[in-house]
């Protein structure tokens, strides 16, 4: 069920956004889960969630609940977390660490590499193909310290997806390689359960029209954002620190170590990219801040937040807890705005939608990218 709005025409300066129903609306959701989160490369765990042979964690990408894994080679591995016999799911805890992935219901048992290795009778049935009954595994690729995982019978070009978010953003994936991102550390992980639609999250971290609103901490660290202006606004330009800012801290103090690789214009500012569906990277000189989003209903939202700084800041010790301060702030902001906004989206008022002023215009790409991806 698509609702088409798109080419409502607003006066002026304005332009239209998605009607309410694309936030509200169960049936578009399952149409997201079917031909966004199923089609497109999904960033799911980072790497040091599964540090060594046989640990898991389970996750959830559209409709389906993946088990993510390494093997004995410590390749990572993902499967539909199904049994080949009769359904089952393999795995029920969230996270572990197994030697083999035995089904609980008839004992059927599959290596790391998801083979079909054992099974009550099986060698009485020699007709049993053990890699085709072995696990479903999915397209995998590991970037940025990530694993990204595909679902979809034949993945879409990684590099044709999500790294073009980052040339669109930076003009180049060089700017972002500088940053060194997959050799960063986690220095903190917060989860925040968000009760609105994943398309409010995102929309509202593409534009800063609301950062002299609900954003102080960040205004302060950053001034030009109290204008209105988003960082993704324009091709390779960060927003830079406001004169005596010494870091991204919640007070603008010194933050920790600065990555020792990054470029002249990189220091002093503040990048964002949003990789589609389900990513936002944020690069300041001395961490990065990587949130995953999980969209759980078409009014919840599960995320991730990662604050990755280098592995000798986190094996310090060193309290980072001002530069943790300052985006988990702005995160809290941020959702309550979002959550503040989904309950209108069901109002009469914003059956056609609302509108865009200048300054978001470029949220329309998000939303033209969302109607074609649903359309039949």
């Amino acid at each position: 069920m698509i609702i088409e709005q798109l080419d409502n025409p607003l006066p002026g300066s304005l332009l239209p956004t998605l009607a309410g129903g694309y936030y509200t609306d169960p049936a578009v959701f399952a149409q997201e889960q079917e031909r966004i989160f199923e089609q497109s490369w999904f960033c799911v765990v980072h790497g040091s969630d599964i540090p060594d042979p046989g640990d898991y964690r389970l996750v959830q990408v559209g409709r389906e609940q993946l088990i993510v894994s390494r093997n004995r080679r410590r390749e990572v591995r993902a499967f539909f977390n199904v049994c080949r016999h009769r359904g089952m799911r393999v795995c029920t805890e969230e996270a572990g660490t197994r030697r083999t992935f035995q089904c609980g219901y008839h004992a059927w048992t599959y290596d790391l590499d998801g083979r079909l290795i054992a099974a009550p009778n099986l060698t009485r049935m020699p007709d049993i193909d053990r890699d085709d009954y072995g696990l479903r595994r999915i397209h995998v690729r590991e970037w940025l310290g990530y694993v990204w995982v595909c679902t979809a019978e034949e993945a879409p070009s990684f590099e044709e997806t999500v790294l073009s978010e980052v040339v669109n953003r930076l003009g180049e994936v060089e700017s972002l390689d500088r940053y060194q991102v997959e050799n960063l550390a986690i220095g903190r992980r917060i989860a925040y359960d968000v009760h609105a639609n994943w398309k409010l999250v995102i929309e509202n971290f593409m534009e800063c029209y609301h950062c002299a609103t609900i954003h102080p901490e960040l205004t302060q660290v950053i001034p030009e954002f109290a204008e209105g202006w988003a960082a993704q606004t324009n091709v390779g330009l960060g927003a830079e620190f406001g004169e005596g800012i010494e870091g991204f801290t919640v007070d603008g103090s010194a933050g920790a170590a600065e990555l020792p690789l990054i470029a002249p214009g990189q220091e002093r500012r503040y990048f964002a990219i949003t990789i589609r569906p389900n990513v936002f990277v944020n690069m300041v000189p001395d961490h990065v801040i990587v949130h995953r989003m999980f969209p759980v209903s078409e009014s919840s939202t599960y995320v991730e937040c990662d604050w990755l700084f280098l592995p000798e800041v986190v094996d310090s010790a060193r309290d980072v807890s001002k530069s943790v301060e300052l985006f988990d702030r702005v995160n809290l902001q941020d959702f309550d705005a979002c959550e503040k906004t989904q309950p209108a989206m069901s109002s009469r008022l914003y059956r056609t939608g609302g509108a865009l002023v200048p300054a978001e215009h470029h949220i329309a790409f998000f939303h033209q990218w969302l109607v074609e991806a649903l359309r039949p």
